[in-house]
């Protein structure tokens, strides 16, 4: 379970997890869209690593960038991710609970 912070309009979208100094191994920021898209991220004014992980609108993990580093900013991830939510977590959580691409997710309110 992760508890989230949810970034649903574009301004909460584009600020992020930036600016933050750190992340708890439950906690993480769900970035929901209107539509299924290919959006890409970056790791503009991060400061901690974090996996990133693109989820279908059927809640199936696309994909994963695991250890998302702040220095590969401007470089962006997941542009070929076909997605309609995007899962941050603090890095490590993929491979600590094994996830992988393909696997079921659920959202609990």
């Amino acid at each position: 379970r992760v508890a989230v912070d949810l970034a649903v309009t574009a301004a909460e979208q584009e600020k992020g997890l930036s600016g933050r100094t750190q992340l708890a191994e439950n906690q993480g920021m769900l970035f929901i869209f209107k539509t299924p898209g290919r959006y890409p991220f970056w790791m503009k004014d991060m400061n901690f690593p974090i996996d990133i992980i693109w989820l279908s609108e059927d809640m199936k993990v696309d994909y994963i960038k695991k250890n998302a580093d702040p220095l590969s900013y401007p470089q962006t991830f997941g542009g070929t991710a076909q997605a309609k939510y995007v899962l941050e977590v603090v890095s490590g959580f993929s491979e600590k609970n094994n996830l992988k691409v393909g696997d079921s997710t659920t959202l609990a309110y």
